[in-house]
Order: structure tokens, then sequence, then C-alpha cells
């Protein structure tokens, strides 16, 4: 009986490990993302204030 309880344990600290570095992988993409959608909206907002110049003349 003791060593389902291990077995138990261990599966459940082996979950809650991948779940840990899942979280960890899923933080370092969204921050990524985050940075690249930073730049996108820059960039954009570059060309409309350069687009907008030119209009003017």
């Amino acid at each position: 009986m003791p060593w389902t309880l291990m077995a138990a344990v261990g599966l459940a600290t082996a979950g809650l490990l991948v779940l840990g570095v899942l979280a960890v992988r899923l933080w370092a993409d969204v921050r990524a993302l985050a940075r690249q959608v930073d730049g996108a909206s820059r960039a954009l907002a570059a060309a409309g204030e350069e687009l907008a110049r030119t209009a003017r003349g």
C-alpha cells in the first residue's frame, strides 16, 4: 500500500513540475509577443506621423 501512495505523490510532483515549466515558457512567449506588438505599434505610429507630415506639405 505505501508504494501506491509514493507513486501518487511522485506523479503529482511530476505533473506540477511540467505545469511549472509550461507556465514559464508561456510567460516568456507572451513577453516576446508583447515586445513585437510594441515595436509594430511604434513603427505604425511613426509611419502615420510621417504620412501626416508629407500630406501637409
